[in-house]
């Protein structure tokens, strides 16, 4: 047992020992010391994309935290049973960094475990690619972490990618870029685990941020039904639907086995829940976590599944 795994298993036990009231006002007083100008990015930046609870402190709303502590509490074990199967110390060092910042407002650790080595979701030490890639990219926006690809392996290491993007403006932009590009295929539709239509919210204000919620106009599509073809490697970043996009793709994930690179920050419980999911449908993946955001509410989670 090496030192973050101390560091970890210590801040489980002290977590553990407290009562759900207990646990919420230690992550209160803690959010208190933090300085004011810190307290007021975090609140701005929680209010404005609403996937964790709002943050008012001026007016005595505090579901955010209210949010972390039931997550910690209902789930530690879950935390800890992810910890156990992390592939690499960089994966623990996130894990104890995220879970360190929710209980203590710890920025050191989260500042400690940020990754800029690698480009967001091609870490080239965990994700090699060839030329048979059949590469699958959910939340494609302008095409950001297509050009990544294509930066970190090149123009012909692949043999097909498939881009969704859902929002018109956003789609019309990565249409323009890569709309020539050989054997890429734009569809313009949101995923989740079943079809049908939904809406699109952009109440946060961000077009990279968009996501689906009840409602029409929007095509939405499941992985098994919309790719015929094995694949090779999902990328998702879908604004809290990953969960359920993996769920659509139960087919192509047990027969393909494809490496997954997913999003588990836009609620508290993705980080655990979808490696739980995962196990079902297929065991023997590996796990391992990468980081890259503010040290002040890390987000920009990233689960690799190998």
């Amino acid at each position: 047992m090496d030192f973050i795994d101390r560091q970890f298993y210590a801040l489980a036990d002290e977590i553990g020992a407290l009562s759900g009231k207990e646990l919420y006002h230690r992550m209160r007083a803690s959010f208190e010391l933090v300085p004011e100008a810190s307290r007021k990015s975090c609140a701005d930046f929680f209010n404005q994309f609403g996937y964790w609870g709002r943050l008012d402190p001026d007016n005595g709303v505090y579901d955010e935290i209210e949010q972390k502590q039931i997550a910690l509490s209902e789930h530690l074990d879950d935390f800890v049973g992810l910890f156990g199967r992390l592939g690499d110390r960089r994966s623990k060092a996130v894990l104890h960094a995220v879970i360190s910042n929710w209980y203590r407002y710890d920025f050191a650790s989260t500042a400690r475990s940020m990754e800029y080595l690698y480009d967001d979701y091609f870490d080239l030490d965990l994700v090699q690619c060839t030329k048979n890639e059949v590469f699958v990219d959910l939340g494609a926006y302008t095409g950001d972490t297509l050009a990544s690809y294509l930066r970190c392996y090149g123009g012909d290491c692949y043999r097909r990618i498939y881009c969704y993007e859902m929002a018109p403006d956003s789609f019309a932009v990565l249409s323009e870029r890569f709309g020539a590009l050989r054997d890429v295929e734009l569809r313009q539709k949101g995923v989740s685990d079943a079809p049908g239509a939904m809406a699109l919210d952009g109440s946060g204000g961000d077009p990279s941020a968009y996501r689906l919620v009840p409602g029409d106009g929007v095509e939405v599509t499941t992985l098994d039904g919309d790719i015929a073809e094995p694949v090779t490697l999902i990328k998702a970043d879908i604004e809290g639907f990953e969960h359920r996009a993996i769920l659509g793709a139960r087919r192509h994930i047990a027969e393909d086995r494809p490496r997954l690179l997913i999003s588990v920050y836009h609620n508290n419980d993705d980080i655990w829940r979808i490696p739980q999911t995962l196990d079902a449908i297929a065991p023997g993946y590996r796990y391992y976590l990468r980081f890259r955001s503010s040290p002040l509410y890390p987000t920009e989670i990233t689960l690799f599944a190998l």
